[in-house]
């Protein structure tokens, strides 16, 4: 947002007959908000909602399921980072594959900042999600120098009590941004004859020891059984393969779509 001595400033030269163009390059303001001054030089207020983490008695973000939903998708392909005038950006990495698990990350972003931009951003074979706010250090207290992995990652105690009443959108969140629903297979030998046989399997991958933490744990919440799988000697692999706890995940989570 401009000073009102800027738009006074860029007024000003284009009373004197000055083009767009010229003032636009010399105010480095383009022509459009100079348009939009001629009719109206004050600034707009926006009327949003405070955040509910800084007021004197905080409370929790709008639409807590959602909320969840929108950390778990976080702490697996997000990033916060700061722009310019203190406002920062939360970016949701996902892949062009999954426009269904687009739309609904767009959606929680939303919903948990209602008065903020979010918009899309395509890249290649991928879309960020972005959403602007001063507010996301506060909503998301993980944000921090460095990568997640190799930094401690604790939820806030009011962020255990979302994730507890919500348990099924964070494995949502979690799932939807570094796990997977696969077709696994083996053979059997069946009356002497070896046969193919398939089923379903989840996987949960994620380098964090805390990110992995707080996934199984969620999961022992709600009751599915889970093993880990190292990859070589690092266990960053979550494997959910017993036939009710991936029909509980199917209930619950399901394909990304």
């Amino acid at each position: 947002m401009y000073d009102v001595s800027t738009r006074k400033r860029a007024l000003a030269l284009v009373a004197q007959g000055r083009s767009l163009n010229s003032v636009s390059k010399e105010v480095g303001v383009s022509r459009f908000a100079i348009r939009a001054w001629q009719a109206r030089i004050d600034p707009i207020r926006r009327s949003g909602r405070p955040c509910p983490r800084c007021q004197e008695h905080p409370e929790p973000p709008d639409a807590p399921e959602m909320y969840s939903y929108l950390l778990g998708l976080y702490l697996g392909d997000g990033c916060i980072n700061l722009h310019r005038r203190g406002v920062y950006f939360m970016r949701i990495v996902l892949d062009n594959a999954w426009p269904g698990v687009i739309d609904e990350c767009e959606s929680a972003m939303r919903s948990v900042r209602p008065d903020n931009s979010v918009c899309r951003v395509k890249k290649q074979g991928c879309v960020a999600v972005t959403g602007s706010s001063k507010h996301w250090p506060c909503l998301f207290p993980q944000h921090g120098p460095g990568k997640k992995h190799e930094r401690t990652i604790a939820l806030e105690p009011w962020q255990q009590a979302i994730v507890d009443a919500h348990p099924w959108d964070f494995i949502r969140g979690l799932i939807h941004s570094d796990g997977c629903r696969i077709t696994n297979w083996t053979t059997r030998l069946v009356a002497g004859e070896r046969k193919r046989y398939e089923y379903p399997r989840y996987f949960f991958s994620n380098k964090s020891d805390d990110i992995r933490r707080l996934f199984t744990d969620t999961l022992d919440k709600v009751g599915v059984e889970w093993t880990t799988l190292a990859r070589g000697s690092d266990p960053f692999n979550i494997s959910i393969a017993r036939k009710a706890s991936v029909a509980l995940m199917d209930t619950h989570v399901g394909p990304k779509h």
